[in-house]
């Protein structure tokens, strides 16, 4: 009878290089898989086409996970021109095919259009939500439901290479940027339609691809050493300023009170240490020296 696979309380923060042609949650479970983990989340879903960073929360990480998903993103995109699809990328059903007759000077022209603040339609295949479930849900039955656009930020959009019908760029842009309809929204400016035929994701805030590991890397390292790969979860956290207690405000804190006469540089957000440089979790500076917990690592985490 095969050993059955064992799980464990696993802390800290992953950054994966995930191969094109896998869901961004079969990704995730064949982590929890790899490291024995019992929790785990991921930072910012990558579609199937797309490749590259897909940071993994594991454990008590999940906690401070909302930092990096609302963090910058960086793509390097191949877009498609000619071509649209039902999904917008490479993916979907052909829907049209058009003549491609435009120069490099109006790509780059075009593109320059594009940064700053614009307005995106979420795409019908996504998982944003309307009356409860996903937009693909919908879609999936023929019935399309409008959504209202809402407003991103791109901060910088780079024609690195063109070929007849391909472009490939680089994208720097907010949270919640939809890559996908940026391409179809590029091929409408041009007249001719496009579509997103790659993407791979380069960086998630502070956290760049040079720094993921892949399936095969985690593969090759014992199971009981797995564990080394993970980065420490205040990682999650690293912009915040950070606050060193002493054993007697470290008390106050991990049982929910405030503590009084902290120094620290500013009001707002910080994150918490004891002496020994251990993290305890994220605490806010208020005046004259106090600071209240707002989100804490368990106990059991904080001694590991």
């Amino acid at each position: 009878m095969p050993k059955r696979k064992t799980f464990q309380i696993v802390n800290g923060l992953l950054l994966l290089d995930k191969p094109a042609g896998v869901t961004s949650n079969a990704a995730l479970q064949r982590v929890k898989h790899l490291l024995g983990a019992t929790k785990a989340g991921h930072v910012g879903t990558l579609d199937p086409l797309a490749s590259g960073l897909l940071p993994v929360c594991l454990g008590e990480a999940t906690k401070f996970s909302s930092s990096a998903f609302l963090a910058d993103k960086v793509y390097l995109a191949e877009i498609m021109l000619g071509v649209t699809t039902a999904t917008g990328d490479a993916e979907g059903e052909v829907m049209t095919r058009e003549p491609v007759c435009v120069g490099l000077q109006e790509i780059r022209e075009t593109l320059r259009q594009f940064v700053g603040t614009i307005a995106q339609t979420p795409p019908a295949y996504s998982a944003v939500k309307s009356n409860g479930k996903p937009l693909y849900f919908y879609a999936r039955q023929g019935k399309p439901v409008t959504v209202a656009s809402r407003q991103v930020q791109i901060y910088e959009l780079r024609l690195l290479d063109c070929s007849t019908k391909n472009l490939h760029v680089h994208v720097h842009c907010s949270s919640g940027t939809y890559i996908r309809t940026l391409a179809e929204d590029i091929g409408k400016k041009l007249g001719c339609g496009a579509m997103l035929a790659s993407l791979r994701r380069a960086r998630v805030g502070a956290f760049d691809i040079s720094q993921a590991t892949d399936f095969d890397a985690i593969e090759a390292v014992p199971a009981e050493r797995r564990a080394s790969l993970l980065l420490r979860i205040d990682n999650l956290v690293a912009t915040l300023p950070e606050c060193v207690l002493d054993p007697i405000a470290v008390h106050r804190i991990m049982t929910g009170r405030a503590a009084s006469g902290i120094s620290v540089e500013q009001r707002g957000r910080v994150r918490l240490y004891d002496s020994q440089r251990r993290f305890l979790g994220i605490g806010e500076a208020l005046a004259e020296g106090a600071v209240v917990p707002r989100r804490l690592l368990s106990e059991i985490a904080i001694s590991n």
